[in-house]
């Protein structure tokens, strides 16, 4: 089996985490100066994928330290913690080295405040004679108030999209994957920062060697679909709209469209005619809305769209329905991604025709490219002088070669 590239291409010291030179030089010298720290526990937050559990394992190896890993989804209670972490910070590492005691997704943490799991690791906090550092993606959550005041905060920010396309652009490089800089460039940006999530994509496209644009567009779409699947269900499973409201906040879609979605799988869902009844009255009211903003572009109107269309549908329902339901896109939308993928590499060298030749779009498709694919099957040197030319890429040189 192959092995991760998450785990193969894992920092093995602090300079090979990229774009959190501030932070990792704090994190150091946090661990390094530990006896001289007011606080002795260090709080780092930051987005999913930005390197803070990688800073710190890449820092244990670095000093020579044994690194202490606990994951607090998997340690959830008072008596886990206080057996665990207890332990740990009373005993002397192996070989009387340093040692760093992490817990990593604090937010799996039970308890509040006052009790629980939270309570137990504010008092350790106190007893500890190694560096405890905890790790969640937002350190300023209510339930964290107890121990945040026994923390130093360290802040790792998003990556930016060079520092990920150089990073996986390095990996596609040591592993031999053919992909051009613009291919990377669309990972880089579809993952947001996460740098995890960039290396993952990068080894399941590059399964072949090659990646290509085509691959990339059908992986996002395979995720887009996912996460509209969750979305749905809090809307059609559930019945509070303090839920349904925010069903599509990781969804990446229009606003009409997210309305198409709700109509194709309403009659899928809600059996009883006094439940449909309600359920399209609000989602009709949603669709007013939308037109209003549509027309006046008034913005306000926005939150009643969302509102009407989510808490209002999720609330018109008498039961749930038990039975699970596979959810379908719109055919309408379906249609037009499918065509849109069909036709993808031909309207982008259709449009970089255009441009160089000062004509439309249209004029490009029907008087340029029938030509030019005889060329670029017939005669590879002179293809070769046409795609310098019009700057085509690696993936549209291939379409014009079919």
């Amino acid at each position: 089996m192959d092995i991760p590239f998450t785990k193969k291409y894992a920092p093995k010291t602090t300079k090979e985490i990229i774009g959190q030179d501030e932070p990792v030089s704090k994190l150091k010298n946090f661990v390094v100066n530990f006896r001289k720290q007011k606080k002795k526990a260090l709080f780092i937050e930051g987005p999913v994928g930005c390197g803070k559990t990688a800073a710190v394992q890449a820092l244990a190896k670095e000093l020579n330290y044994e690194l202490l890993e606990i994951n607090a989804s998997d340690t959830r209670n008072a008596e886990a913690i206080e057996r665990i972490v207890g332990n740990a910070i009373k005993r002397q590492s192996f070989f009387f080295k340093g040692k760093i005691i992490l817990i990593d997704e604090a937010e799996g943490i039970t308890g509040t405040e006052d009790r629980g799991g939270l309570s137990t690791l504010s008092d350790l906090i106190e007893q500890t004679t190694f560096p405890i550092i905890i790790i969640a993606n937002n350190a300023y959550e209510q339930k964290f108030s107890s121990i945040r005041k026994k923390c130093s905060i360290l802040d790792f920010k998003a990556l930016s999209v060079d520092d990920v396309f150089k990073l996986i652009k390095s990996i596609s490089e040591k592993e031999k994957i053919n992909a051009t800089d613009d291919a990377l460039r669309t990972i880089a940006r579809r993952v947001a920062g996460d740098a995890r999530a960039a290396i993952t994509d990068l080894q399941v496209l590059g399964t072949n060697k090659k990646i290509t644009r085509e691959e990339i567009e059908a992986l996002a779409y395979r995720e887009k679909e996912e996460l509209m699947q969750d979305a749905l269900l809090r809307i059609f499973k559930n019945s509070d709209p303090e839920i349904a409201v925010h069903a599509f906040d990781r969804v990446d879609e229009e606003q009409d469209k997210l309305i198409l979605w709700v109509d194709e799988n309403l009659p899928y869902e809600y059996r009883k005619p006094e439940d449909l009844a309600k359920a399209y009255d609000y989602l009709s009211r949603a669709d007013i809305f939308q037109s209003r903003i549509m027309k006046r572009q008034d913005w306000r109107f926005l939150v009643y769209v969302n509102d009407l269309m989510t808490g209002g549908v999720a609330v018109s329902k008498s039961e749930k329905n038990r039975n699970p339901v596979e959810y379908k896109q719109n055919s309408r939308l379906l249609s037009i991604w499918i065509m849109n993928q069909k036709y993808a590499k031909r309207n982008s060298i259709a449009q970089k025709i255009a441009e160089k030749n000062h004509c439309s779009v249209k004029e490009a498709l029907q008087s340029t490219i029938p030509y030019i694919k005889i060329v670029f099957q017939k005669n590879k040197k002179l293809a070769g002088k046409i795609a310098d030319e019009f700057g085509f890429d690696e993936d549209e040189i291939e379409w014009l070669e079919r």
